[in-house]
């Protein structure tokens, strides 16, 4: 039902760009949480809008779809919402939906109105997609772009909180919590302390925001790993070799070895603070690149159904 496929992509745009509002103003006025939840509500309704997109191109084709862009767009977007709500639903702060929520309003805007109307139909599989191999790595590689976008993210709004700041973190690693080079022994009785209690309570913030990107990215990582293995598989089944260095399959590596990176330095806590933030967010340019950038190339053999 196209009709109600574009009505529905429509609506998720409309959503998510009132959401997008609406987590802005609660950052302004803290103290309306009505309007943070209203917020969350539009992500949720959002969400649900393409989960019934992706499943009734699903129920009328007979394949799971992520056989071009258009879909794929789709998809991303619906992890990286999903992503968000169960970070929200974590640490209980608007902040993360203020970051995340303009991206998937940008992502449902260039899938429903930048590209042809041509490309966002469904087409019949090519031979090479004809596999179940397509749901397993292609699923899993897109929820891996999204789980890094969303971790990425987070690291630049590390480096805009922290600039010209000099932000000591201690213990880093996964699994500890972060500590804060500040004086935690605050009284509530003066203007001096109410300075030093907001302090406290903007690196606690920044504490938060350091240990959740690391999280993230932390889960991101493995699930790249598994789509490559599982790519590589695909495409011994399907072309004769598991390792072409197609132009996907080098940027994936890219992309692989600079989150390696980030999480090698931070295990080891070879760096700390803004070093390992910078190199997210480099690899937050990496991700689109290998997702969407390549594609505009036109050469490879992953550009089957998406932009020649």
């Amino acid at each position: 039902m196209p009709n109600l496929q574009n009505s529905l992509a429509n609506y998720t745009f409309f959503n998510l760009l009132v959401s997008m509002f609406m987590y802005w103003t609660s950052i302004a006025f803290p103290k309306i949480k009505i309007i943070k939840n209203i917020g969350k509500f539009g992500v949720i309704i959002a969400n649900l809008a393409i989960t019934i997109i992706l499943s009734d191109r699903w129920w009328s084709e007979g394949y799971f779809p992520l056989s071009n862009l258009y879909e794929s767009l789709l998809f991303l977007s619906w992890g990286l919402t999903i992503i968000q709500l169960i970070l929200e639903n974590k640490i209980k702060n608007q902040i993360i939906g203020a970051v995340t929520t303009p991206v998937s309003m940008f992502i449902i805007a260039f899938a429903s109105i930048s590209l042809p109307v041509d490309m966002q139909k469904a087409a019949p599989l090519v031979p090479a997609l004809k596999s179940n191999w397509l749901m397993m790595h292609v699923s899993i590689m897109i929820m891996s772009y999204a789980t890094l976008i969303l971790g990425s993210l987070l690291s630049i709004l590390f480096l805009i909180i922290t600039q010209g700041k000099n932000v000591v973190l201690q213990g880093n690693s996964i699994g500890n919590n972060s500590r804060l080079d500040i004086n935690a022994n605050i009284s509530e009785t003066s203007p001096v302390n109410l300075d030093k209690n907001r302090q406290h309570n903007q690196m606690n913030l920044i504490e938060t925001i350091d240990n959740l990107s690391y999280r993230t990215i932390g889960l991101g990582f493995p699930l790249l790993t598994i789509g490559i293995i599982a790519g590589a598989v695909w495409a011994n089944e399907a072309w004769g070799t598991y390792w072409s260095w197609d132009p996907k399959e080098t940027w994936a590596l890219i992309t692989w070895l600079i989150f390696a990176a980030y999480l090698h330095t931070r295990i080891n806590k070879s760096w700390q603070g803004r070093k390992p933030a910078i190199l997210a967010s480099v690899g937050f340019v990496v991700v689109w690149v290998c997702y969407l950038g390549v594609n505009f190339l036109g050469k490879g053999l992953h550009n089957y159904g998406w932009l020649s």
